[in-house]
């Protein structure tokens, strides 16, 4: 029976919706936490708000229109910046860019994550001075920048390192006024469609040209495992499955023994041995043991365009063998998910946070169908794809169906002691 390539990878799809679910939970417990602390009407000033600052006085229509001009703004700003990225890697320089990728590492955890770290010392009145506060954070930024792209680092330390650089630039995002936010995870998704999948898109050009040089792209990107190294490949791409079912004649009895021969690594041994230079050929060594325990070698040679012999049976196609060469590529390569992937998913959950929890859970089942059905696709397609489209359109239509039909007609419901 032909495997499917999600049942190889199967625990890799796992591995990425796991770290995904942990970073939306803590930035919902974020939210929750310093909500009260902070005061409701103040705005942050960043790119994603440059052109208008949400007003609760202003009316929808006002709002509506300030936050599509800070959304355009907001995606025109990324694709220049990817733009500039791809070019910079096209002539080679990517020391430089590791380089900005560790300083923007060093930033989120310096200074975001020094700025929310401070307010939750504030909210639960954590009683630390400043030097064993200044240490802390000092040790926690330098190992953060190293786990980026050190060789040395364990894999689980890079993991969680991504996990908290996503939660701290989720937590910020979620501080921006609320027409503005949909507005731009509705933009960022449909850029994240055009730029992956788009002949001209920047990351579409990213990825071709890490393809054609066989290198790692010098991002933030999280891995759900090591990458095996390609000398890492066992020689089990060409193989043959057989069966025989012998029983005894006469007055002795015989049993006969199978030899497999993998048809990659013994190939040469084939023709020498038959005098064969044909490579479809598929030897299968058979021997017989007799009373007196002596072996007498039956070799036969079944060809793909020949009649099969009833006692063995050859379970070999071609597109068997692409299917598992295309999963062992892919379980090597593993599933990878980019930074902003973690940062939007929890940008939308940590939005609802504000709402209700029957929201959050809404939409945190809608991100997680989302990315599920990314994956499979993935499985078909076997090429990179964008990861925010499907998970913040349903995450999104969830929301409001969720805030608009389902809470009225629940909570209505209880009140009237029609549902408990």
């Amino acid at each position: 029976m032909e495997s499917s390539i999600l049942e190889c990878i199967g625990v890799e799809i796992i591995g990425v919706m796991s770290p995904v679910s942990i970073c939306m939970f803590l930035v919902v417990l974020l939210v929750y936490s310093l909500s009260t602390s902070s005061s409701p009407d103040l705005t942050i000033r960043t790119a994603a708000n440059l052109v208008y600052a949400e007003n609760p006085s202003d009316t929808t229509a006002q709002k509506l229109e300030g936050a599509l001009l800070n959304a355009v703004v907001f995606v025109i700003l990324i694709a220049i910046v990817t733009f500039l990225l791809v070019l910079l890697y096209y002539y080679n320089c990517t020391a430089f860019l590791r380089h900005y990728v560790r300083f923007s590492a060093f930033f989120v955890l310096a200074s975001m994550g020094g700025s929310i770290f401070l307010s939750l010392i504030q909210r639960f009145s954590i009683p630390l001075d400043s030097i064993t506060c200044f240490i802390f954070l000092f040790n926690f930024t330098i190992v953060g920048v190293l786990s980026v792209f050190a060789s040395a680092i364990p894999i689980i330390l890079r993991q969680c390192y991504m996990v908290c650089l996503g939660i701290i630039v989720a937590a910020w995002f979620t501080k921006l006024p609320e027409w503005t936010t949909w507005s731009l995870l509705v933009a960022l998704a449909v850029y994240d469609l055009v730029a992956v999948l788009a002949p001209g898109g920047p990351l579409k050009l990213l990825v071709d040209l890490a393809s054609s040089r066989n290198e790692e792209l010098p991002a933030l990107i999280y891995e759900a495992r090591p990458t095996v190294a390609p000398t890492g490949r066992a020689a089990t791409l060409g193989f043959l499955v057989a069966g025989v079912n012998e029983s005894g004649s006469g007055s002795g009895s015989s049993s006969i023994e199978l030899q497999v021969v993998p048809t990659e690594n013994e190939g040469n041994r084939n023709r020498n041995t038959h005098g064969a230079d044909d490579d479809s050929v598929d030897v299968v060594r058979v021997e017989d043991h007799n009373d007196e325990g002596e072996r007498s070698p039956l070799v036969g040679s079944a060809n793909r365009e020949e009649e099969r012999s009833p006692l063995v049976e050859v379970n070999r196609t071609e597109r068997e063998m692409a299917t598992r060469r295309e999963a062992e590529e892919m379980t090597e390569r593993g599933i990878k998910l980019g930074l902003g992937d973690f940062v939007f998913y929890s940008v939308l959950v940590g939005r609802a946070a504000m709402y209700d929890l029957m929201t959050v859970y809404a939409c945190y089942l809608a991100i997680i169908s989302g990315l599920g059905c990314t994956l499979i696709l993935l499985s078909v397609c076997r090429h990179a794809l964008p990861a925010l489209p499907i998970s913040i359109a349903l995450g999104v239509l969830f929301y409001f169906l969720t805030r608009l039909l389902m809470e009225p007609f629940i909570v209505g419901t209880a009140t009237n002691l029609m549902m408990f």
